[in-house]
């Protein structure tokens, strides 16, 4: 099979490594930073650089781009892909990019597959990529009921030939909103905790829960401000739901109430 990945960045480049080394299938890699292809392909990601003009040859090609490139780059580039192949978007949002590619795509003759591969790092780029980064990971598919059996079947076996521990079917929307919980929040919490002026005197005071807490504060803004964009709706209301609670800490701990407090810290089963 002959796979093209377009976007070297962290996700592309490490999809490409996976895929290049255990698997038997050839790939392709394409990015708009010639240092960047000039790195996929002396560290052997690739098997070739290409140009657009060249994906006709993919019988798979995953678009490894922010939310906004991604939809741009397929629908410029629609006529370019082999009429019967799948394209496969990585973006960490999934309904916004299915509402503007699905219909488009399949007019074209191309299927579409929404996808998420669960993995990441606090860098970003080519250097950052690693072959073993979706070891174990959840690689995210949201199907539609008219994506062929088959090439649905390849993609995920694929994902876990290249190291993935699980796939999970599930819809666009869905998606959207249990990862506004597990992924979105995390990292804006995250990011105010982190803004607290103690965290100058931390140094001596620090272990594992603020190490565990503030790893993914600092975050690649481009692509973190689309994605909580893109997917404001259930991102608020998981804010919504973190300040009821919060405000529930603070006002028992105003009022001198431990009973009050110690119902509040309570995790419900």
């Amino acid at each position: 099979m002959k796979i093209a990945v377009v976007g070297l960045g962290l996700i592309g480049a490490s999809l490409a490594k996976a895929i290049r080394r255990r698997t038997g299938n050839t790939v392709y890699g394409l990015d708009i930073d010639p240092d960047t292809c000039k790195k996929a392909k002396s560290g052997k990601f690739v098997d070739k650089i290409i140009e657009p003009d060249a994906l006709v040859k993919a019988d798979v090609t995953f678009i490894c781009l922010y939310p906004e490139d991604t939809v741009r780059f397929v629908l410029e580039n629609r006529h370019r892909f082999r009429l019967g192949s799948v394209v496969v978007d990585t973006c960490g949002v999934k309904r916004v990019i299915a509402d503007r590619l699905h219909a488009p795509l399949k007019e074209a003759g191309i299927h579409f597959i929404g996808a998420h591969p669960m993995a990441g790092r606090e860098v970003s780029g080519i250097d950052g990529a690693m072959e073993e980064l979706f070891d174990g990971a959840s690689f995210i598919v949201t199907p539609f009921d008219d994506t062929p059996p088959d090439q649905l079947k390849e993609v995920c076996a694929l994902a876990r030939e290249i190291g993935f521990g699980r796939v999970v079917h599930t819809t666009p929307e869905h998606h959207d909103e249990v990862i506004a919980y597990t992924s979105q929040l995390a990292h804006l919490v995250s990011n105010a905790y982190a803004k607290s002026p103690s965290r100058k005197k931390h140094k001596g005071f620090s272990a594992g829960s603020y190490k565990d807490l503030t790893r993914v504060a600092k975050m690649n803004n481009r692509l973190w401000v689309q994605l909580f964009m893109d997917n404001s709706g259930p991102l608020i209301e998981e804010l919504n739901e973190m300040i009821i609670h919060l405000t529930e800490y603070r006002d028992a701990l105003a009022a001198n109430d431990a009973q009050k407090l110690d119902e509040a810290i309570t995790l419900s089963k």
